[in-house]
């Protein structure tokens, strides 16, 4: 194949994307089936299956069972905020970001005890094995779901005080750096790695996604003089949503 040149599927792929996007092919509109697909661009059936997988794992079409692949409606990117922390809130992170865009989030989250594995370890500077509160949390906006998080703190720091359940308790649900403070733990720097990659099945059903759909996800810890006392994966799914960052100038 000469330097350059794509092969037919996605050369065709290509051509169906564009009048997607160009609205000749609207949301909910019936794609072109495939013989109809083989005889407009002359190809063979194999090209145009694949043609329509490649659509498909893109998330611009979808198929619906004995009826054919319509064209899914695109979703209007929409911001979540994160502005780090703000002190005297007595909110989380969370709640300080949604009331600054004026809208009202809501959670649910489920902690449970566990054997820290050998990624959380390194993260939080402990021992493989040693034991660390999990909490996985389902944020919505207006009902939505918008965002996942699993969070992990050491219970060497948090076990046996009043904030080992981050959720519970007076302090529950007022973020990392107030709940730390409670027991003395002056949390100091926070650090965050976005990166991006396709979502895991159950993180796609928990938000709405269709299979092969990629999301954002954000590496977040916070220590206290050096020492991890909390790190967590927020997931959010990158067809729906911008991460817009704000942050003060010192």
């Amino acid at each position: 194949m000469p330097f350059g040149e794509q092969p037919a599927y996605l050369r065709v792929a290509s051509d169906l994307r564009e009048k997607i996007v160009n609205g000749a092919l609207p949301p909910h509109a019936r794609l072109p089936s495939q013989a109809r697909i083989r005889e407009e661009y002359g190809v063979s059936d194999t090209v145009a299956l694949e043609a329509r997988k490649v659509l498909m794992a893109e998330g611009l079409v979808e198929g619906r069972s004995g009826s054919g692949t319509y064209v899914r409606a695109r979703p209007v990117p929409r911001r979540i905020a994160r502005s780090g922390y703000r002190p005297g809130s007595g909110a989380s992170p969370f709640r300080q970001e949604q009331t600054a865009e004026g809208v009202r989030g809501t959670w649910e989250s489920r902690s449970e005890q566990e054997g820290a594995s050998a990624e959380t370890a390194e993260r939080l500077g402990i021992e493989p094995g040693d034991r660390v509160m999990r909490t996985r949390y389902v944020f919505r906006e207006a009902g939505e779901p918008i965002m996942l998080s699993t969070s992990w703190e050491p219970l060497s720091v948090t076990g046996r005080t009043p904030v080992m359940l981050p959720e519970e308790g007076p302090l529950g649900g007022c973020g990392v750096v107030d709940r730390m403070a409670a027991i003395d733990v002056v949390v100091d720097n926070v650090a965050e790695e976005v990166g991006a990659r396709p979502g895991l099945a159950e993180e796609l059903l928990a938000l709405g996604g269709v299979p092969g759909h990629v999301v954002m996800v954000i590496g977040r810890t916070y220590y206290a003089s050096g020492l991890a006392v909390e790190t967590a994966d927020v997931v959010v799914p990158a067809d729906r949503y911008r991460i817009a960052y704000h942050l003060p100038v010192k």
